[in-house]
């Protein structure tokens, strides 16, 4: 029997999904499904650097070659709760979760990642791990974003492919957000308190931006470029840096462009090994990309490259941008993300081994010397074994604050929540909204997935002030579908509202009926990217409540779910609904 799961608050022994099953995933949601037809441009997005939402021929392209039957036999069937088998190897992924553009770094015996949030508040979370497969939030880096047009969702802006080092006793983070600049906060706890953004250079379209310090004692930053605000793609530039790491100190040079053969280079992180300094970086888009090493003798270059990574005959799409890591026993790794829409970038695990002064990522299977990624491997020797832990999921809302898990596609704001007002649970205000979905709500509390086939439940009390208002459980994404209470004529009623697409059809209330009293039990579960919802008046039998919903991802970002309370009163008097838990299952 597998050893026990530790989840905060919680002791699991269920299962999620296992990395063959990654595949039959892939073709059971159809991945298309998520698509709302051709790719369209966003305010704020970069289509061209971030990857286009691919067509239904393409996937089925992609996926058509793999036996899928015998992919699903090969794993055994039942779904895993975590990357660690319990034996001493791991699956891919480690971590079934949405955290996309990872990096990471190892501070003696810990290790500490942190991934993209773009939006979503807290931003840059840190991730704690003791043998880079079991993973804990410890904190974030990034409270708010201090500009105006973050006080409502600015989708897709904001916090992109974030740099994690450690340098004479401090933490740093660098991001560039392409709107805005360059920035960097650092912290001598990485559980915080981080020291607020310094803007690093204040410019359009820089991103990705990675720090490095050199033993002569001059620092440098590499970035890449969003076509999108500036007109550059696949370029990366090295430019030199004051050692303070408050601003940089020229315009810097062209470290690599090869738009013929690498496409949507981005993404770097610079290192140095046995004299050379090196540049990985991903090109080829999110999707079918793949992973380069580039390789100097000086830090401005010029570099010679390689492909390191690549899908090859495996099921892991898209392998790249992430990070390297060694351990105390002088291993190397590399930490990846797969993309598997509707539920975000997953995070992989590979092993490296340096031939000639090369990292080959993964196995090289077909002996070109390309690294193809592992599916099972043996855990990484850090000289210990450890507890199979994960990121937090369920929430008692016994004790504030919220629990690290939560986000919201906003600055939160103080007016939004309570945990104070109906001690052991939590306070949700009905806030004013506007358009007639989600899509622009900021007071949308919300978390992602840990896995492919999961549960969440709430209890929830509805107290409305005005007609029209409603509150409940909530699948976001460019579609997004929620279960709640609204009050119509008086009287409460149970609802379930869907919006297929993010503007171009308003949410439509698809099921209603008459609801006795202002309490009611709800719960969604999603499911190879299918999400059914159901509600009790006393907790014990369920019923369902409308059709399937297929969900679908963010800008960016994968489907996340959550809890809401919103009015059509532009001037909210205090309608609120209470929540006294959210309970998160993973589910066979």
């Amino acid at each position: 029997m597998r050893s026990p799961v530790l989840s905060g608050d919680h002791l699991h022994r269920r299962t999620v999904l296992g990395p063959h099953a990654v595949l039959l995933l892939c073709v059971a949601v159809g991945l298309s499904a998520c698509d709302q037809g051709p790719p369209r441009e966003v305010p704020g997005s970069d289509t061209s650097a971030r990857g286009k939402r691919p067509d239904q021929p393409l996937l089925s392209r992609l996926w058509a070659k793999y036996d899928k039957n015998a992919a699903w036999k090969a794993h055994g069937g039942p779904m895993k709760r975590t990357g660690d088998e319990g034996d001493g190897t791991y699956t891919n992924p480690i971590l079934a979760s949405d955290y996309s553009d990872p990096d990471a770094i190892r501070v003696g015996d810990d290790y500490y990642m942190t991934a993209s949030s773009f939006n979503c508040l807290p931003g840059l979370p840190l991730l704690h791990s003791r043998d880079l497969v079991n993973w804990t939030i410890v904190g974030h880096a990034l409270e708010r974003m201090p500009f105006p047009a973050y006080d409502q969702p600015a989708h897709g802006c904001g916090v992109w492919a974030p740099s994690l080092r450690y340098h004479e006793g401090k933490y740093w983070i660098f991001f560039g957000a392409p709107d805005e600049g360059v920035f960097m906060t650092t912290a001598e706890n990485p559980a915080g308190p981080w020291s607020p953004l310094h803007c690093v250079h204040k410019v359009k379209g820089w991103i990705d931006a990675c720090p490095f310090w050199d033993e002569d004692g001059q620092a440098y930053l590499v970035h890449a470029f969003a076509n999108s605000r500036c007109g550059i793609k696949h370029r990366l530039d090295v430019c030199r840096m004051s050692l303070d790491g408050r601003q940089v100190l020229d315009k810097g040079q062209v470290a690599f462009c090869d738009e013929e053969n690498h496409p949507t280079a981005e993404g770097p992180k610079m290192y140095k090994r046995n004299g050379y300094y090196y540049i990985l970086a991903p090109a080829g888009g999110v999707l079918n990309g793949w992973q380069l090493a580039l390789r100097s003798r000086r830090p401005m270059g010029p570099y010679e490259h390689r492909v390191v990574l690549h899908q090859g005959k495996t099921p892991i799409n898209g392998p790249h941008q992430g990070a390297w890591v060694d351990t105390q026993s002088g291993e190397s790794w590399f930490l990846h993300f797969q993309e598997i829409r509707p539920y975000g970038r997953v995070v992989h695990l590979q092993p490296v081994e340096w031939v000639d002064d090369w990292p080959l990522m993964g196995v090289n299977r077909d002996k070109r010397g390309i690294g193809e990624p592992v599916l099972r491997h043996r855990k990484p020797d850090v000289g210990g074994v450890y507890p199979i832990v994960r990121p937090l999921s369920s929430d008692e809302f016994d004790s504030g604050p919220l629990g690290l898990q939560w986000q919201w596609p906003a600055n939160p704001k103080p007016e939004w929540y309570s945990l104070d007002a109906a001690p052991g649970r939590l306070r949700l205000y009905a806030q004013y909204i506007e358009e007639a979905n989600l899509w622009m709500a900021g007071n949308l509390l919300l978390q992602k997935p840990q896995d492919y086939a999961f549960q969440v439940e709430t209890r929830m009390t509805f107290r409305p002030a005005t007609e029209g208002e409603r509150a409940g459980l909530v699948v976001m994404g460019f579609a997004h579908a929620f279960v709640g209470l609204m009050r119509e004529s008086g009287c409460n009623r149970l609802v379930l509202g869907k919006t297929p697409d993010i503007r171009e059809e308003p949410l439509q209330i698809v099921d209603s009926q008459s609801f006795e009293g202002d309490t009611v039990f709800l719960r969604t579960t999603m499911s190879k990217g299918v999400c059914r919802f159901y509600w009790s008046a006393e907790g014990e039998a369920f019923s369902r409540i409308g059709g399937r919903f297929a969900a679908s991802p963010g800008e960016w970002i994968g489907a996340k779910v959550g809890l809401f309370g919103l009015t059509p009163d532009p001037n909210p008097n205090g309608g609120h609904a209470d929540f006294d838990w959210f309970h998160y299952e993973p589910t066979e």
